[in-house]
């Protein structure tokens, strides 16, 4: 509940709860279709008590408009949570236990005043779920979905969880639709934002790299935004996560395996069968296993692509990526693997956060295509020095891909901001 049981508002707001549920069960209501006719009958029920605390057979309710409200979240929203999921500052909201509910903002931590009960908890994972399509049970006690907000819900059930289910509602607060949208959030420089988007222009593969909550999905977004509106695209992600304007796009997610065992489409499944949808542009989100090598062979065969990937460093981000496609089998080498990654990576988009919060781009590397031993060689384009984005001397491979279209990219580069 929004209120806790400890108030006063809060035991009678059970008791509305309870006859709000029930006047919806009468009426055969769809709390999460019929919204505003939801709200009209909490409004109704809360103006009945309040005709009746008159005569002082009930207690009057100190803000009638809070307790519809909260009626109304607890039927077709989320409860207690839905204020944080409506607060555009709220970064994250996750639950440790029933007492204890946590959410970020400018990636701090906060502890609420939220307290649930077990069965709440519960209760509000079922309606998530329930809106995703997706399960979870003794036989699956993992799940990722997509809320109907495009918030990511991660829950991991009681037992693998010490206590009690651990829940992650990792809100896409969309703060940039595009390259310049990050220039102003301080995250790039005019002339970074520029290059990187003649660099999709032109076609580039753009690996995004960066550590848990450093806006990976925020930047490849932002990035996909500057792909031709005359090409196909086709992305692939465990859960929608991506939102950008594209009139000739196809968005996929993969799907978990049924209550017989079958019917999981993985995240490699998806990368092999886009390549069958004729795209002109292949994005997958965070790439985390074996389908890193049907990425690397759809980029050896020249299909420009983007994709997110957990590193902490550019260097780090071309290792795990040489790394990844042996999970795929036995007969994958590195001998195989790291030119092959390093003639099909030409652009690395570093990621971070500092102590304030604040998502910045750290670097940008270029992948030449040279390999020492097993070491990609490198050249940095930009890097940030005391605080800043500043130009790192080095060149994009395949700058015949930028001539084609027209745009000369080593002027691009030397313009003063």
């Amino acid at each position: 509940m929004s209120l806790t049981h400890s108030t006063p508002d809060g035991d009678v707001l059970d008791v509305l709860d309870a006859a709000l549920r029930a006047q919806v069960r009468r009426d055969g209501i769809d709390p999460q279709q019929d919204r505003e006719l939801l709200r009209s009958i909490a409004e109704q029920v809360v103006r009945d008590h309040d005709r009746r605390s008159l005569t002082g057979a009930v207690l009057p309710l100190t803000d009638v408009t809070s307790v519809v409200d909260s009626l109304v979240a607890n039927l077709s929203g989320f409860g207690a949570l839905q204020p944080y999921l409506d607060d555009p500052t709220v970064e994250e909201v996750w639950i440790n236990d029933p007492s204890r509910v946590f959410v970020a903002r400018d990636g701090r931590h906060e502890l609420t005043p939220v307290i649930l009960t077990r069965h709440e908890v519960a209760e509000l994972v079922e309606r998530m779920l329930k809106s995703s399509g997706r399960r979870i049970d003794l036989s699956q006690p993992f799940v990722d979905a997509m809320l109907p907000g495009g918030h990511r819900l991660h829950v991991v059930l009681e037992g693998i969880s010490r206590g009690f289910s651990a829940v992650n509602i990792r809100k896409f607060v969309v703060k940039a639709t595009g390259l310049e949208d990050l220039v102003a959030l301080g995250s790039l420089t005019p002339t970074a934002a520029r290059f990187l988007k003649a660099s999709v222009v032109a076609g580039l593969n753009i690996l995004v790299a960066g550590g848990t909550q450093a806006g990976k999905t925020t930047a490849l977004n932002a990035l996909a935004a500057s792909i031709p509106g005359g090409q196909r695209v086709v992305s692939a992600e465990e859960v929608f996560e991506l939102d950008f304007p594209h009139p000739d796009w196809v968005p996929l997610q993969t799907r978990q395996q049924g209550l017989e065992g079958t019917g999981e489409v993985r995240l490699r499944d998806l990368v092999k069968e886009s390549l069958r949808m004729r795209p002109s542009r292949l994005i997958v989100g965070e790439v985390r296993a074996e389908e890193a090598l049907d990425l690397l062979l759809a980029l050896n065969a020249g299909l420009p692509a983007m994709a997110t990937l957990h590193a902490n460093s550019a260097r780090e981000a071309l290792v795990k990526l040489c790394t990844l496609p042996l999970l795929a089998g036995e007969n994958i080498s590195a001998r195989f693997v790291v030119p092959t990654v390093a003639s099909s990576v030409d652009l690395v988009v570093q990621l971070g956060i500092d102590h304030q919060g604040v998502r910045r781009v750290q670097e940008v590397v270029a992948v030449p295509g040279r390999t020492e031993g097993d070491t990609i060689e490198t050249e940095p384009v930009f890097v940030r020095q005391d605080g800043a984005l500043v130009r790192g001397g080095g060149l994009p491979p395949r700058r015949e891909r930028f001539d084609r279209v027209g745009i000369d990219v080593a002027r691009l580069l030397n313009e003063s901001e």
